[in-house]
Parts: C-alpha cells; structure tokens; sequence
C-alpha cells in the first residue's frame, strides 16, 4: 500500500460514512485487501504520523483543543488523517490555514475537542477483521523527526501564539 492509495481509501470511507465513523469505515474497506496490503497500511498511516509531527501543527492542535498533550497530538494528527489528504497537506503547509476548516470551526463555537484515536488504529482493526488474529509487529516502524525549536515556547503564551497562528487564535478567541 502507498500513500496515493490510502488517501484514497480515506476519500471513499468519507464518501460512505460523512464526518462520523471515517476510521471505521476506512478499516471496513481495508479488511476487503490481501493480508500484505493491510499490514502494509500501517506503515503508511505511521509514516504520516511521523509527517506531521511538527510543531507548529502541535501548536494549533493545543488552541484548537484547548490543550494538547503528547496522546491527544496523536489523536488529533488521527482525526486530521481522516479529514482527507487535501486538509491534511494544507494543514502541515500553514497549520493556520485550519481556521478555514469547517470542522475547526465547528468545534471553536461548540468548545469540543478534534481527535481520532480510532485512525491511529485503522490497519490493526482492518487487519482484525481480515484475520481474526492481530496484526504482525514487526510490519511497521515509526521514527519522529525532531520539532523546530523556533517552535519551543509555552502554547499558553498568547503573544507567540497570536504571532504565529493568528487566524486560529483569533477564530478560538472569538469562541
């Protein structure tokens, strides 16, 4: 499985289930590939991960969610896998630009949280139903880069927030 090929599985899971259920619709699709590709998959989502383990994406993840640990990076880099490569690559490009996402702003006026644990879990869960047995550990690696110490800043500080992510932090002020 390459990338081209997941973006496009996440496309037809969205197609089939909306917002709502992305991963387990992704998985349900999944599970229909040979046993090789579904595995495969999982280094295709893990490499993504390592993609967008960025800080200045940390940065908007922590205003959008009001918070952001390490897991909830995770689960939020989960959800903006399955919001399709499109807002996936704007995303990394200008995490700014997801003040224009209308599911960040959706979330800023109800004060909900954006993860997706269940994305992080997408090959495992198709290979589950492929299979009936877990999938094989060693079909996947993940290495992080490391973050942008321009970035290395207190989230909390508004200045540097507002500086570098001004849409968002004035979308999540006007909240």
């Amino acid at each position: 499985m390459d990338k081209q090929t997941f973006w496009k599985l996440i496309e037809t899971a969205r197609a089939d289930a909306g917002d709502d259920g992305v991963a387990r619709r992704a998985s349900e699709l999944l599970a229909a590939y040979p046993q090789g590709r579904i595995a495969a998959a999982q280094q295709v989502v893990w490499d993504l991960l390592a993609e967008s383990y960025r800080a200045p994406l940390w940065a908007a993840a922590y205003l959008i969610n009001g918070g952001c640990s390490d897991d909830g990076f995770d689960y939020f880099r989960g959800w903006l896998l399955t919001q399709g490569e499109a807002a996936f690559t704007a995303a990394l490009a200008d995490p700014d630009s997801l003040a224009d996402h209308p599911e960040v702003r959706a979330a800023a006026s109800a004060g909900e949280e954006l993860c997706d644990e269940e994305a992080l879990s997408i090959a495992w869960t198709a290979y589950g139903i492929a299979t009936g047995r877990e999938l094989p550990a060693d079909s996947f690696t993940i290495s992080y880069p490391t973050l942008d110490p321009d970035w290395s800043f207190d989230f909390d500080d508004t200045a540097q927030t507002d500086a570098r992510l001004p849409r968002l932090s004035l979308l999540l002020a006007s909240a």
